[in-house]
């Protein structure tokens, strides 16, 4: 291929609309995080991630203590407070405040969208959760309760799921950039501790905490792209409009 034909190929590239760059942006980040999560469940169910898993694991544990995790008490105390953020019940609190404040704006589209992502989101890891049916981790005690099976992470995955689709949500309230940038890093930066909080509590192999992440973004931007779709055909309401008096 010629560099003329190398240009004409960037021309057309540059020139779609950047709403459809967006949306082809988010397609193919979402089958990326697909994809990632099927390999390492692959690696998983093949015992190939035990090494690493048992590695990573114990880099929380005092060394020749492993029912002790590192750093003063404190910080075991902050990791319970920070691996809640994550539960059940907090994300659906904070789900049904948003969809709340969505109805009370009239917006019965958007509360509709937001329900049925965060909602999809946590039966997609309930139902990889039974599918996979891994054991937690038995090489440290665990540090909190945990009733279900371990891969994916469901704190990761909703976490993920949740607050990166509220994050984007409010992105598109937000006027300047800057605002935007710092509406996203929050909630990258929330879904971040919360699965790293669950390795050093030991109910948690690494690897299911990097499915978690991969499996709930993948699924946030598949909703996200949806919503733009459905944003663009005037059937589902963006943050800014205006509600009817």
């Amino acid at each position: 291929m010629s560099l003329r034909d190398h240009a004409r190929i960037a021309r057309r590239w540059l020139a779609w609309p950047a709403s459809e760059l967006l949306l082809l942006s988010g397609i193919l980040l979402a089958a990326i995080g697909g994809f990632a999560f099927a390999w390492l469940a692959g690696e998983v169910m093949e015992g190939e991630t035990r090494r690493f898993d048992a590695t990573l694991l114990m880099l929380f544990r005092t060394p020749g203590h492993p029912d002790d995790p590192i750093g003063p008490r404190w910080v075991e105390e902050m990791a319970r407070d920070v691996t809640a953020l994550g539960s059940g019940v907090v994300l659906t609190v904070v789900t049904l405040a948003v969809i709340g404040y969505l109805l009370l704006s009239r917006k019965r589209g958007a509360a509709l969208l937001v329900a049925l992502s965060v909602g999809g989101g946590a039966l997609l890891s309930t139902a990889l959760k039974f599918g996979f049916d891994r054991p937690r981790p038995d090489l440290v005690p665990h540090a909190v309760t945990v009733y279900t099976a371990s891969f994916p992470s469901g704190h990761a995955m909703l976490s993920a799921a949740t607050f990166l689709t509220l994050g984007a949500l409010l992105m598109r309230v937000a006027a300047r950039r800057r605002l935007k940038g710092y509406v996203m890093a929050l909630a990258v930066l929330a879904t971040v501790l919360v699965g790293t909080s669950r390795v050093y509590l030991g109910v948690h192999w690494p690897t299911d905490v990097l499915a978690g992440w991969c499996a709930g973004a993948a699924w946030a931007l598949l909703c996200w792209v949806v919503a733009l779709r459905l944003q663009r055909a005037g059937q589902v309401e963006t943050p800014t409009d205006r509600a009817p008096d």
